[in-house]
C-alpha cells in the first residue's frame, strides 16, 4: 500500500496523490481531506456482511487495500503505512487496532473516542463468544498504545459484566470532553451499531442508540476543536443506502 497515490472516486485511476494530509487529483483536479483504506477484514464467526460492507462506494481516493491473512498481520500493515489522515472502511471493529498504534507512534497523546453499542473490552478470558470483533479496544488499552483515562466510550449499552467492570476499573471516559481535556488529538473509532436500528443499517444492531444527527452535532463539536487526525467506519452491513449517511458524517469530522 502506498500512502502517497491513491484510486480517485471520480476518474478511477491512481491519479490522487497526497499533498500532506489532503489528496489532489492530477486528473480531474477534486481534492480530498482524506485517504481511505479498506479493511475487508471480519475476526470472528459469520461477519461475511461485514466484510462486505467495506467495498461500499465512498467519495474519498482508495489509498490501500488490507487483506492479511491474521489480526497480526492487519494491524501491523496498517500501522506501517498509513496515510497522514486516513478515513478507515473495515469490517470488523479489528480496523481500528492498526490504524491507532500508527497514530499514536505519530502524535503526542492520542485519545480515542469509541462510538459503540458493544464495549470491545473483552479478552480471550472473558469473552461469551470467542469472536476478536469484541476485543479491539482491549487490546489497544493492554498493548500500551492508549491510556484507558484518554478514551471515551460513548453509546454503549450491551456489555458484557466483566466489560463494566473494567470500565470502572480502568477510568474509561463516557465524554468525548473529559478526553479533550487531556490529549494532543484524537482518533474516531466509529461502529456504527451505535446508531438507533432505523437510522442506518449496522451488522449488530442494538435498540436505544442515537440518531445520525445527534452523532453528527458531536463529531462537529470534534473538528471544531481541530483535533481529529483520523476515523474509522465499521460493523455495517453492505447496504448501500448507508452510503449518504457515512459521507454526511465524514463531513461532520471535517473529510
Amino acid at each position: 500500500m502506498s500512502h502517497l497515490r491513491a484510486k480517485c472516486p471520480t476518474c478511477r485511476a491512481y491519479t490522487a496523490v497526497a499533498m500532506g494530509p489532503d489528496y489532489e487529483c492530477h486528473s480531474c483536479g477534486r481534492t480530498f481531506s482524506a485517504g481511505m483504506v479498506r479493511v475487508p477484514r471480519a475476526w470472528g464467526d459469520g461477519g461475511e456482511d461485514m466484510i462486505a460492507s467495506a467495498s461500499l462506494e465512498l467519495d474519498y481516493p482508495e489509498a490501500g487495500v488490507i487483506e492479511e491473512d491474521s489480526l497480526q498481520g492487519q494491524t501491523l500493515a496498517m500501522a506501517a503505512d498509513l496515510p497522514e489522515r486516513p478515513l478507515i472502511l473495515g469490517g470488523c471493529c479489528c480496523s481500528h487496532v492498526g490504524v491507532v498504534e500508527g497514530l499514536a507512534s505519530r502524535h503526542g497523546r492520542l485519545g480515542v473516542i469509541w462510538l459503540d453499542a458493544h464495549g470491545d473490552l473483552n479478552t480471550p478470558e472473558t469473552s461469551p463468544s470467542g469472536n476478536a470483533w469484541g476485543m479491539p479496544l482491549r487490546m489497544l488499552i493492554d498493548g500500551g498504545a492508549i491510556d484507558p483515562r484518554d478514551v471515551a466510550l460513548i453509546g454503549a449499552r450491551n456489555l458484557d459484566p466483566p466489560e463494566v467492570e473494567f470500565v470502572a476499573a480502568a477510568g474509561i471516559q463516557d465524554t468525548a470532553e473529559a478526553v479533550l481535556e487531556r490529549v494532543d488529538c484524537v482518533y474516531v473509532a466509529l461502529d456504527c451499531d451505535v446508531f438507533e436500528p432505523s437510522e442506518l443499517a449496522a451488522f449488530m444492531p442494538e435498540p436505544g442508540g442515537p440518531t445520525v444527527a445527534e452523532v453528527e452535532k458531536l463529531l462537529c463539536g470534534l473538528r471544531d476543536r481541530g483535533a481529529v487526525v483520523g476515523a474509522g467506519l465499521t460493523g455495517l452491513a453492505p447496504d448501500p443506502a448507508n452510503v449518504e449517511k457515512l459521507e454526511r458524517l465524514c463531513t461532520a469530522l471535517g473529510f
